[in-house]
């Protein structure tokens, strides 16, 4: 399964769509947060694709949860904004909120940097930003026996 991460829209819903348009494979796409009113004008353009998506601190009165998890071929995926778990200062709570989870991968936006790790059985993707100055943005790609993590650069 392949699944699109962004993350921190800031209302540019071009990049959005020309992220989604570059990733045709791609079954789901992971929203997490500080975009709301883009995704969901995604969602309209893309009915084919699930979105999952989580509210950001920039989504003021969004009604979406903080925190989502998703099972992708066996894997755990525990998903959210990042600002709850203070992204910006380290990651050590998230990364233990995504463990108390039985997460397998863990993914986050706020900081704008991107991100791919592994770190003691747990994969790490942060996709960046999808918007401003060089736009970036996850793959995920899951299947029964590897989990591969890549950022990209918007084109």
């Amino acid at each position: 399964m392949r699944i699109l991460v962004v993350s921190d829209t800031h209302g540019d819903s071009q990049s959005l769509r020309r992220a989604i348009l570059s990733q045709p494979q791609a079954e789901a796409v992971i929203h997490l947060g500080d975009g709301q009113a883009e995704m969901e004008q995604a969602r309209l353009s893309f009915p084919e694709k699930m979105f999952l998506p989580v509210r950001g601190n920039c989504d003021l009165g969004s009604s979406l949860p903080n925190t989502g998890e998703f099972m992708a071929n066996g894997h755990k995926i525990f998903y959210t904004h990042g600002h709850l778990y203070g992204v910006k200062s380290g990651d050590y709570n998230i990364i233990s909120a995504a463990r108390e989870h039985g997460a397998k991968i863990l993914l986050f936006g706020h900081t704008h940097l991107p991100r791919e790790d592994y770190e003691d059985g747990l994969y790490i993707l942060n996709p960046g930003r999808l918007s401003g100055w060089e736009p970036t943005y996850g793959i995920l790609d899951i299947t029964a026996h590897d989990i591969v993590l890549n950022v990209i650069k918007l084109p």
